[in-house]
């Protein structure tokens, strides 16, 4: 596999064969867009197929910015026209899925905004530790009239209850790194300082460990946890559905005039744009 998995630079470093790092580099603004559906399933399909690696770190490149929203410019038949993929669900949503139960540990690693795409992929790792003062996690998407389409509603209520998924969903507000650790949305938020060398830590010790011990005891936890494929199926078809609706087509305009897409305000609070968005 390339060490550079895409000219958009979704780079794959092997600290060592067992502990492989994947960080996100699409500068500015690490907007996720179907151009990088391929790179993303390369660096799956090897994960799941890899002999030796045993877990594998998410992070991120850019300043302020884990992973965001989906593209809004690309053209919608560019993400329709896919095939889908291996679990039979559409790219996105089967390439978190393939993640989640793949046999090696997740862990991402999140240093500002986990917006969308961003707050999905880390949703569908294994373990999320975030930036206590930089982390932003959202799922903003009700907002703007659309319906989040890569498996938070069948995720969320198990990890965090149904109460505060529907505050994160239905709110569609910024969550800052002490508040999700609060919810139960990261298993920790640390200080800045101390979030590198912790995830490091924690991923050298568990690459040090039997990958056979490691793969079947997630897989048993698997079956306690993950929901089922036919629980992630619907909402991608929402999403779709919904960007097409005019409700969303105004909103997504509304925030496209406002700044969304490009850096500034809209793109570092965007909980509070989309949420004057329907004000007089």
């Amino acid at each position: 596999m390339r060490d550079i998995a895409s000219a958009r630079q979704i780079r794959v470093e092997h600290c060592s064969p067992t502990y492989w790092r994947v960080t996100f580099d699409l500068p500015p603004l690490n907007i996720f867009g179907p151009q990088d559906l391929a790179p993303l399933n390369e660096i799956v399909t090897a994960l799941e197929t890899d002999e030796h690696v045993t877990v594998v770190v998410f992070d991120s490149a850019v300043e302020g910015f884990f992973l965001t929203h989906y593209d809004f410019f690309a053209k919608l038949e560019d993400s329709t026209s896919l095939p889908p993929g291996p679990t039979g669900l559409q790219q996105l949503p089967d390439m978190l899925v393939r993640i989640s139960r793949a046999p090696v540990v997740s862990i991402a690693s999140i240093r500002g905004r986990a917006t969308g795409v961003g707050s999905e992929l880390a949703l569908a790792s294994d373990m999320r530790f975030a930036s206590r003062e930089k982390a932003i996690l959202s799922q903003w998407e009700v907002g703007a009239g659309l319906v989040p389409g890569g498996g938070p509603m069948a995720r969320l209520p198990r990890l965090i209850g149904r109460g505060r998924a529907l505050e994160v969903l239905l709110g569609a507000d910024d969550i800052r790194g002490d508040i999700a650790e609060l919810y139960g949305y990261v298993n920790r938020a640390l200080p800045d300082t101390a979030l590198d060398g912790f995830v490091d830590a924690l991923a050298t010790r568990i690459a040090s460990f039997d990958k056979k011990a490691i793969a079947e005891t997630k897989r048993l936890a698997d079956v306690a946890s993950l929901p089922p494929d036919a629980e992630i199926a619907p909402e991608w078809d929402a999403f779709i559905a919904s960007v097409q609706r005019p409700a969303a087509q105004i909103r997504i305009k509304g925030l496209l005039e406002r700044g969304f897409h490009k850096p500034g305000d809209v793109e570092t609070r965007l909980g509070y744009h989309v949420g004057q968005l329907g004000q007089p």
